[in-house]
């Protein structure tokens, strides 16, 4: 009995985030309302994708950073996701059909079909859970750089996004193999001159945060009159609150964290005042993280400091 999986990627194009591949083989199940991706309302891909993952014989998801697309350019990015996604699915397909060309140096026989999201299902089921998880993990880096709009463009070169590139230069998770980016690099003076060192320290640590397994839920959390915390998050059912501290590489100071006595009680009020306000009852810890920018930046994580304060 032959076995299909379809394959198709979302983000090739844009200038910031991975990009992702997912795979498909549908069961005799009837999913309505299929089609490509790019053609269905959020809401309704949203549905598509539970109902996919709930119906089909199995899903596979590949997901390459802008690191290994800087690294590999991004033809080569998307093939190694679609080999990803096809090697996470638990069942072997017989023949894969991929949206746009055939898929080089793949033992399982595979035929590449144009314009595939619109005329194949499979296919189509995996433009949406592709496109799903994607748009998921930039509204994700939306709440750590929210002055690029990744939620609305998702890493797209739109004229709000390229406006923010020139006034705010690239980011972490920018593809600086890709022009625009690689016009629009801070440095270390730019950052000094524009105040945004402690910006960009905590952006990076919030990242560093997420690729750990962290879920952002804000950052500089404004809790007056007690100040502010630098990040919230949650892993593992823990409510977790960071103080991050940054350190350009021309300053002469140690990347090792050092909270005095009245920040920490700063941070008590103000972890106090946030959970109050949002009436939790879970557990919490409170974490330090310190980040040295240079051309390999460097962070450290300092877990479980105490907080004692009646």
């Amino acid at each position: 009995m032959e076995i299909i999986a379809g394959v198709d990627e979302a983000g090739r194009g844009p200038l910031a985030g991975p990009v992702v591949a997912a795979a498909v083989i549908l069961s005799e199940d009837k999913i309505e309302g299929l089609r490509d991706s790019k053609k269905i309302s959020v809401k309704k891909r949203e549905l598509l994708f539970q109902e996919i993952n709930d119906k089909a014989v199995s899903v596979g998801i590949g997901i390459v950073d802008e690191k290994e697309i800087d690294r590999i350019n991004i033809l080569a990015a998307t093939h190694k996701a679609m080999q990803m996604a096809l090697g996470r699915l638990n069942k072997k397909p017989t023949l894969v059909l991929i949206d746009g060309y055939k898929l080089p140096n793949q033992v399982i026989p595979n035929k590449g079909i144009i314009k595939g999201d619109t005329k194949v299902e499979s296919i189509m089921a995996s433009s949406i859970i592709a496109k799903v998880t994607r748009d998921a993990i930039m509204l994700e880096y939306d709440k750590i750089f929210p002055e690029y709009g990744f939620a609305k463009h998702k890493g797209y070169g739109t004229k709000q996004h390229m406006e923010a590139l020139i006034e705010f230069k690239a980011t972490l998770i920018h593809r600086k193999s890709f022009k625009p980016v690689s016009l629009n690099l801070p440095t270390i003076s730019w950052l000094q001159k524009t105040k945004r060192v402690g910006i960009v320290g905590e952006q990076l640590a919030a990242c560093k945060l997420m690729n750990e397994g962290h879920t952002i839920i804000s950052m500089n959390e404004n809790c007056a009159p007690h100040g502010e915390i630098d990040i919230i998050s949650e892993k593992d059912d823990l409510l977790i609150f960071t103080e991050v501290k940054t350190f350009a590489k021309e300053q002469m100071a140690t990347p090792e964290l050092k909270i005095d006595t009245n920040k920490l009680r700063k941070l008590e009020s103000a972890i106090n005042f946030y959970i109050g306000k949002h009436n939790i009852s879970r557990d919490i810890r409170l974490d330090g993280m310190s980040v040295m920018l240079g051309k390999n930046h460097s962070i450290k994580i300092f877990e479980g400091i105490e907080l004692n304060f009646d």
